[in-house]
C-alpha cells in the first residue's frame, strides 16, 4: 500500500482512459488522486468515486476565466476534492503586472465560490517555458501572486528547487501550500519536461520533506513523472519505485 499522503498525478499516464487509471491506482496501492479537470468532469468519474475508496487531492485546471472554472469548482466540491490547482493563462504582451493584476480581476468572482464550496484555488509555479499559459515562473513570483489574489500556492518542486535562498521561499509559501509536487531532476538532462524518479537525481528531496513538515504542513505530496526517463523506464514502473523511494523518507521523517 502507498503511503497515505502520496498521490500519483495522473499526467504520469497522460491518455490513459478512466478504467485504465483505476487500474493502475489500484497495482501502486493508491488512495489519494491528483486528476486533471477534464477526467473530473468525466460523467464516470463520480460512479468510480462511489464503488472506491478515493480522495482527490487536487484538480488541475488552465485558468481561462470564471466561466470555465466555476463548473469545476462545483464538481470538486461534489467529489469532496481539497484544491484546484491552476496556471493562469499567458501574458500576451503584457507586463508581469499587468498580466497579474488582470489575472486577480478575472479570478475574484471565483474566490467566494469555492469557499463557499469548501475548495482552496491555489497557483502552481511552472518553468518560464510554459510563458504561453502562465505567468508565475518562479516561487517567489508565485508567493507574490498569491497574496495577490488571496489565494493558496501548489509548490513544484522540479520548477523551483534551484532557487536562491529556497528555504526562506519554502517558510514563506508553507502557510498557503495546499499540495507539493515532487520529482527528480539528473544534471545535465536537457528535455523537457526532464524529470526523473525521486532519489535519482541532484534534488535534495528528502530535505525539502523535511522542512515541510517541520513548518506543519498538513497536506499530500504528489508524484509527477513525465519526459524520456521515465517513458524508459515505464510509467508504471517509475509511479512504483517512485512510491516506494518517497514513501519511506515520509516514514523516516514521521509523515
Amino acid at each position: 500500500m502507498t503511503h497515505q499522503r502520496l498521490s500519483v498525478h495522473n499526467v504520469t499516464f497522460y491518455g490513459a482512459t478512466l478504467p485504465e487509471l483505476q487500474k493502475y491506482w489500484t497495482d501502486l496501492g493508491v488512495r489519494r488522486l491528483s486528476i486533471l479537470d477534464s477526467q473530473l468532469l468525466d460523467p464516470e468519474f463520480p460512479k468510480l468515486l462511489q464503488h472506491n475508496d478515493y480522495t482527490v487531492e487536487a484538480v488541475y485546471h488552465l485558468f481561462s476565466g470564471a466561466t470555465a472554472l466555476e463548473p469545476v469548482i462545483d464538481a470538486a466540491a461534489d467529489a469532496g476534492a481539497g484544491t484546484v490547482y491552476m496556471l493562469t493563462g499567458g501574458r500576451g504582451d503584457r507586463s508581469w503586472r499587468q498580466a497579474a493584476e488582470r489575472f486577480c480581476e478575472m479570478i475574484a468572482p471565483c474566490r467566494q465560490r469555492a469557499a463557499d464550496a469548501g475548495v482552496a484555488l491555489a497557483i502552481e509555479n511552472a518553468s518560464s517555458l510554459y510563458a504561453d499559459l502562465h505567468i508565475a515562473h518562479t516561487l517567489r513570483d508565485t508567493i507574490t501572486l498569491a497574496e495577490m489574489t488571496g489565494l493558496d500556492i501548489c509548490i513544484d518542486i522540479f520548477h523551483c528547487w534551484a532557487e536562491g535562498e529556497l528555504d526562506v521561499l519554502l517558510q514563506q509559501a508553507l502557510p498557503r501550500t495546499r499540495l507539493i509536487q515532487l520529482s527528480d531532476y539528473v544534471l545535465g538532462d536537457r528535455a523537457l519536461p526532464g524529470r526523473a524518479v525521486p532519489g535519482d537525481g541532484a534534488i535534495p528531496i528528502e530535505a525539502i520533506i523535511r522542512q515541510a513538515l517541520a513548518g506543519g504542513y498538513a497536506h499530500g505530496f504528489d508524484l509527477e513523472l513525465i519526459g524520456p526517463r521515465i517513458d524508459e523506464e515505464g510509467h508504471l514502473e517509475s509511479a512504483r519505485r517512485a512510491c516506494e523511494v518517497v514513501g519511506s523518507m515520509l516514514d523516516r521523517l514521521g509523515g
